[in-house]
């Protein structure tokens, strides 16, 4: 099968322009942080050495680990240093995959990067805190292939020579997803940092009753990437793949994936809609891109009620994600006890997010955090990673980010400095209300 590609003037759709209207007003931010070039990101889609290697440099001193791996290639022996680390964290920005104006720029993750270290929560400022996992490898053909199609993902290799031809090519029609001559190696690269994570969370809880949380800053991200093949900015479905890695490789059988994006992780409902052994619950804006994640939609066959959708009202905020957190996602999780928590971790709820209308605040960002890192403690021995999807702000994505930073190192909340109530209008309570309660009655909560 080949892979369907679109041309610029066809997928010149009323969305994509949209979307670009939205940003016209970000271009000053695109600016700024275009200069955030200076943190140094070496060439990602060059060949990865075959050692994991882990930089927790600090001012004034220097700590840098790297691990041989060991009989099983997949586990990294960790050095003991290692598990004073509270975080966890890979960079794959994937610069080479970029289009001018789109919202889902290779701006994004040097922003998040520009920010922590700004804000001095990157491992050169936290020791053995925080640390950075370096010289990860790109994930298989076959890790892929256990989410995607082989169609799908042959094809997309093929498609590297045409985008190399004209420089960029679209890659799906229901959204502006494209892809350049890198996207392809890039994209398992993504992949690949969110699997690397997972082996070290995996391998630091058999030796320590609070591992680090993991966090993979990558792009492109994959919760709208159906198997079949790309869709809404996404490529290769990231946590989707982590998920059956983590049951084939670590026989972490249940995993419970929590997708806070505002826009309903499709990709990642339909991989896993008929597993009984993979609990997929999102929140998102009702009436969102891509349309799908009704309330009803609970899983089919041995799948049938561990899928969880909670679509909520526009202008839900800070109020209505603690509510559903208390009275939907721990109880949902409690009754699953799962083995790992992945998250889809998007932060274009936020108020600031050009895309939609929720109105979360960096400081929900770091409730989230908090209790997600607080639950995984309780539940699966602390084994926690999250995955960089949306957010499209580049202010209130990176300040997000450094807010979850914050609460997984057990620090408290600077949100007060980045966020604004003023700018926030009264929350559909009832609203809300009605929805919690409705799926608590699906549900059985």
């Amino acid at each position: 099968m080949e892979l369907q590609t679109i041309s610029r003037a066809a997928s010149a759709g009323p969305l994509f322009i949209l979307m670009c209207h939205q940003l016209c007003e970000q271009k000053n931010q695109y600016r700024f942080y275009s200069g955030s070039k200076s943190v140094g990101f070496r060439s990602f889609h060059k060949c990865l050495r075959p050692k994991l290697s882990y930089s927790s440099k600090c001012i004034g001193a220097s700590n840098s680990f790297a691990s041989d791996v060991g009989e099983d290639p997949y586990v990294p022996i960790l050095d003991t240093q290692l598990f004073d680390a509270k975080v966890m964290y890979c960079v794959a920005p994937a610069m080479g995959h970029n289009q001018e104006s789109h919202p889902e720029s290779h701006f994004r993750v040097p922003a998040i990067v520009s920010a922590l270290e700004k804000m001095e929560l990157s491992s050169k400022y936290r020791c053995s805190s925080v640390i950075e996992l370096k010289n990860f490898r790109p994930a298989s053909v076959e890790d892929i292939a256990s989410v995607h199609a082989r169609a799908y993902v042959s094809g997309l290799e093929k498609a590297m020579t045409q985008a190399s031809e004209k420089g960029i090519i679209f890659i799906d029609g229901s959204g502006p997803t494209y892809a350049t001559s890198t996207t392809f190696q890039e994209s398992l690269i993504a992949a690949g940092a969110g699997i690397s994570l997972v082996d070290s969370v995996v391998a630091a809880s058999k030796v320590n009753q609070n591992p680090p949380v993991g966090f993979a800053l990558i792009r492109p991200p994959g919760h709208h990437a159906i198997p079949q093949g790309p869709m809404g900015f996404c490529v290769f479905g990231n946590v989707a793949v982590a998920a059956r890695y983590a049951q084939r490789v670590h026989g972490l059988k249940r995993v419970f994936i929590i997708d806070f994006d505002v826009h309903h992780g499709n990709g990642t409902n339909d991989a896993f809609y008929d597993d009984p052994d993979v609990f997929f619950l999102s929140t998102h804006q009702v009436g969102s891109y891509p349309g799908t994640g009704r309330i009803d939609e609970v899983g089919c066959g041995s799948g049938e009620g561990t899928t969880l959708n909670l679509p909520l009202p526009g202008g839900s905020g800070d109020t209505a994600m603690r509510s559903v957190f208390e009275e939907v996602i721990v109880p949902c999780a409690q009754r699953f006890k799962p083995d790992i928590i992945l998250v889809s971790a998007g932060y274009d709820a936020h108020v600031l997010d050009p895309l939609a209308s929720l109105q979360f605040t960096t400081g929900t960002y770091y409730m989230l955090a908090s209790n997600i890192k607080q639950l995984a403690k309780e539940l699966c021995n602390g084994r926690c990673v999250l995955f960089l999807e949306g957010g499209y702000n580049l202010q209130s994505l990176s300040y997000s980010v450094a807010e979850s930073f914050r609460a997984f190192l057990d620090e408290p909340s600077s949100a007060s400095e980045f966020d604004d109530p003023a700018i926030l209008y009264e929350e559909p309570s009832a609203k809300v209300k009605e929805a919690i309660q409705r799926v608590k009655h699906i549900h059985s909560l």
